[in-house]
């Protein structure tokens, strides 16, 4: 796949024809489309629920119910995959999650209560598969497997830099396609369509023999690191700024849904929540070319004040045509910033826990998507959609002083490094 070829480009080319033979044919094209559901659960279902029950905030609520589903059983799901293997644990649920995307399809239109369409975006939340996860896992263990030693630490750094943009994109191209289905269809196709895709490309990926790839540090290292390690500051403030990251997602779609449906188009927002995937595409997959003199403490610092400006003209906009240009000065930051945030999770990640690692900052991006659309909905709801549009400008502030904290974290940089496999 393109995004796939710009970014490994970075790496030697015996490097990346190694790895692409130890992954085997197909992997990364069907690991890169089976995310796609996980990105278009939360839009899809607040897309779904606002056209069905005629309220932003109670959509919102929804989104937040899925994003309390993941961030509940999603580590179980990891740490199940760990002990049962990858392959089980995707196909049962993969399959629980497309029944519960169908059974989201019907309820929200019947004259069932409320509370039985929360509890099915629960249910949906908790049985997502978690691919991105388990794919930088498999991997992770192919290096330690397959490649000598001294081509491994590159070789995943370029792997973290795929991973990140395809997640980037996915989160930003997700709701696009929610938007264009709903627009094109009818709000019920997005759901549908992201049952659809978790049967066929969830399955493939289950079944695709990369799957039976075990560990991934336990290569390098026979014992884990303690658990007591994944609370340290170092790790936590990425994790924070992910969280940042996606109570940016959230505020900014939600707010937006509220904006276009007062414009009469709110099935629209998807689809121009999509114009901030231009930039943010692009400057995500330039970070394998930044210069290594611009440290990731500093393109988190520089690409955060980006967002933030971009987030605040997003606020101050009047008219459909400025709110799509600060949506794009905001992508410009949007991309290289969680990049660099999953750079610093892998840098960072204890001997044996880098899946674990990878899980914390997938479900702090869910998480904080989850709960700033409910909390936006209801600003939307009692203040307006004027009001709600300020919430992004909140998120990019956590992120802004989630970099600052990361700042003052840098002289620690060589006791961090210490738990690193040995450099090439």
């Amino acid at each position: 796949m393109s995004t796939t070829e710009q970014v490994t480009s970075s790496t030697p080319s015996a490097t990346e024809t190694s790895l692409r033979r130890a992954a085997g044919a197909g992997y990364f094209p069907v690991a890169f489309v089976a995310r796609f559901p996980y990105a278009m659960m939360v839009v899809g279902v607040l897309t779904l629920v606002v056209a069905a029950r005629d309220s932003v905030a109670f959509g919102g609520l929804n989104s937040a119910a899925v994003g309390l589903g993941t961030a509940l059983f999603g580590p179980l799901l990891g740490m199940a995959a760990d002990r049962f293997g990858q392959r089980p644990v995707l196909l049962l649920a993969g399959a629980a999650n497309s029944l519960a995307l169908l059974a989201m399809a019907a309820i929200a239109f019947s004259t069932l209560p409320d509370a039985a369409v929360l509890a099915t975006a629960l249910v949906i939340g908790a049985t997502a598969p978690q691919v991105a996860p388990l794919s930088r896992s498999r991997l992770v263990g192919l290096i330690a497997q397959k490649l000598p030693v001294e081509r491994r630490v590159r070789t995943v750094n370029s792997v973290m830099a795929y991973e990140s943009a395809a997640d980037e994109t996915v989160f930003v191209f997700g709701p696009a396609i929610v938007g264009l289905l709903a627009t094109t269809l009818n709000p019920v196709a997005p759901v549908i369509g992201a049952a659809v895709l978790t049967v066929v490309f969830v399955t493939a990926f289950a079944l695709h023999p990369s799957g039976r790839v075990q560990g991934t540090e336990k290569h390098l290292r026979t014992d884990p690191a303690p658990a007591r390690e994944l609370v340290r500051p170092r790790l936590l403030v990425p994790v924070l700024g992910a969280l940042g990251i996606g109570m940016f997602f959230g505020s900014t779609l939600t707010s937006l849904t509220a904006f276009m449906r007062d414009q009469g188009a709110g099935d629209a927002a998807g689809l121009v929540y999509g114009a901030m995937g231009i930039g943010s595409t692009v400057l995500a997959l330039s970070v394998a070319v930044f210069p290594a003199r611009f440290t990731l403490r500093a393109r988190w610092l520089v690409f955060s004040v980006v967002l933030l400006a971009g987030a605040v003209g997003y606020a101050a906009a009047d008219d459909v045509v400025a709110l799509l240009a600060a949506m794009l000065v905001a992508g410009v930051g949007i991309g290289p910033t969680l990049v660099t945030q999953y750079s610093l999770g892998a840098e960072r990640s204890p001997f044996g826990r880098s899946a674990t690692v990878m899980t914390m900052l997938g479900s702090a991006v869910i998480v904080g998507q989850s709960a700033a659309s409910a909390v936006t909905g209801a600003l939307a709801e009692s203040l307006g959609s004027s009001a709600a549009r300020w919430s992004p400008a909140v998120a990019a502030t956590v992120v802004v002083l989630a970099a600052l904290l990361n700042a003052r974290l840098r002289e620690r940089g060589a006791a961090a490094a210490a738990s690193l496999p040995p450099a090439q």
